[in-house]
């Protein structure tokens, strides 16, 4: 039973660890993109910024708690180890995941923000045409 804690409290510590690290990394280097998107606008960007490191917590902490009951119950230590392995993978896998799609929703933003989309043209003046071009 103590081998079987032992191992879910270095889970834990591991995960968590890791997904506050990839999380400040974000926040961190994603502000510039997010300025930039937001045409210098730094309360939005730092106001967005923030609130996709909250998901991103909510996400991967919320998935390593519920990642916790699933797997193999080690039995004894080359077994703890490798459960251990598998749930540290499948943490990993979802943090690369949420970094790739936070990669694509702030290039979006950036891309979005450097190519507004045209105005669009006036209505045509009653009369402008004369007849004979009329459809």
């Amino acid at each position: 039973m103590n081998l079987v804690v032992t191992s879910y409290a270095v889970y834990l510590t591991i995960s968590i660890a890791v997904t506050i690290w990839v999380a400040r990394t974000l926040h961190k280097n994603g502000r510039i993109f997010l300025v930039d998107a937001f045409h210098g606008n730094k309360e939005l960007a730092d106001s967005v910024n923030h609130l996709l490191v909250v998901g991103f917590y909510l996400m991967n902490i919320g998935f390593v708690s519920m990642a916790l009951k699933f797997g193999i119950r080690p039995s004894d230590a080359p077994s703890a180890v490798e459960a251990l392995s598998m749930k540290i993978g499948q943490v990993l896998m979802i943090l690369g995941s949420m970094h790739f799609f936070n990669l694509a929703v702030f290039s979006k933003l950036r891309t979005h923000a450097l190519n507004p989309p045209p105005t669009p043209l006036p209505p045509p003046i009653p009369g402008a045409f004369p007849k004979t071009m009329r459809i």
